[in-house]
């Protein structure tokens, strides 16, 4: 089978609408260092959307055969609630459980129940929160709040063979808060495996909250979420382009290491239109609006007035199917990935399934 990934010239775009396991190695539980220092705020794109990458793709002509790529770990994220999304014959070492969250009040709350899942793996509670008041909430250090959390994700985990973090929106005066957060929670989960979720970077950003090197000695795992490049109110391009894929994971390989590191891909794809009329109007705007549309007829609905009309819309489609996910894995083993995982089981093409195998 030939390799994927070499320097060539490629613009992918796509249009149209759109884990039987073995014993993989033991999780060991690591060092923990000292806190420090504080953070800034982090936006949710590192790389501005529609940067050109530096380095572009040659790809095979889809009608190749798919190449089948091992790793050492394959993870996924399951749903609670969708427990039945989970087949026998899938090739997974590790499921993250979602997911247990937090409440108003700081309390956990939406634990799944472990025993819902039949699967010969390890099974992962994660714990989010993607507040950023509610976050700054309960990392406060000393608070009795934080010391709850903590306590009950130590006591929920008991059933678990491991925790997962995923708290995506933290302030940027929490993340000396954050890490000690995360070293409590290390030292008293013992031997039990944990991992945290933290967003792509293609590059080191000064007083980053989601430092990975400041993050790594406190964990197990950290999982890379290579995904959502472009989000829903960004300009329309691919949830996680092959080009930026790969700058991600050569920076999580040069910091985080192979060892320690899971690549997260996507299972899902994003649709963005061409205009979008919801929006608040004055009065003279809708003037302007009934003449722009050629309105001719204004009805009354219990005394207020309203009309409609019509518009075309032109939707631009981005998605994953089993070439584009066979490609990126294979782009991934060729740098040396041992570990990934998928955002998540139930919104896949089921062909990606045979393109995967746990390596001893």
């Amino acid at each position: 089978m030939k390799k994927f990934v070499r320097p060539a010239v490629l613009i992918f775009v796509l249009f149209a609408l759109g884990a039987c396991s073995s014993d993989p190695e033991p999780i060991t539980e690591p060092e923990t260092p000292e806190i420090s220092e504080s953070e800034i705020e982090i936006t949710e794109m590192e790389v501005p959307a529609g940067e050109e990458p530096e380095e572009i793709l040659f790809l095979p002509p889809p009608e190749e055969s798919l190449p089948v790529s091992g790793f050492r770990e394959v993870w996924a994220y399951l749903l609670a609630g969708r427990e039945d999304t989970l087949k026998p014959d899938m090739p997974l070492t590790d499921i993250g459980y979602f997911g247990a969250e937090i409440d108003y009040y700081g309390k956990l709350t939406d634990v799944p129940n472990r025993f819902k899942v039949r699967f010969g793996g390890r099974v992962h509670l994660v714990a989010a929160c993607n507040s950023y008041s509610l976050t700054h909430f309960v990392l406060k250090e000393n608070s009795a709040e934080r010391e709850a959390l903590i306590r009950d994700l130590l006591d929920e985990t008991r059933r678990f063979d491991g925790l997962q973090i995923d708290f995506e929106n933290i302030p940027k005066r929490d993340g000396p808060a954050f890490r000690s957060f995360l070293a409590e929670l290390r030292r008293g989960l013992g031997s039990k495996a944990f991992t945290i979720a933290l967003p792509a970077r293609t590059r080191r950003i000064a007083d980053d909250v989601f430092d990975y090197d400041r993050i790594l000695p406190l964990v197990d795992r950290i999982l890379v979420m290579a995904y959502d490049e472009h989000w829903s109110t960004s300009a329309p391009g691919p949830v996680a382009s092959l080009p930026w894929c790969k700058r991600v994971a050569e920076y999580a390989l040069r910091t985080v290491g192979s060892e320690k590191l899971i690549m997260g891909l996507p299972f899902y794809g994003r649709a963005w239109g061409n205009t979008n009329p919801s929006k608040a109007y004055l009065y003279s705007g809708i003037e302007e609006l009934k003449t722009r549309q050629e309105v001719r007829t204004v009805e009354r609905e219990n005394g207020i007035p309203t009309f409609q009309y019509e518009i075309p819309v032109g939707v631009k489609v981005y998605y994953e199917d089993a070439y584009s996910l066979a490609v990126r894995m294979e782009m991934y083993r060729d740098l040396g990935v041992k570990n990934i995982g998928f955002w998540r089981i139930g919104q896949e093409t089921p062909e990606v399934w045979k393109l995967i195998r746990v390596e001893e």
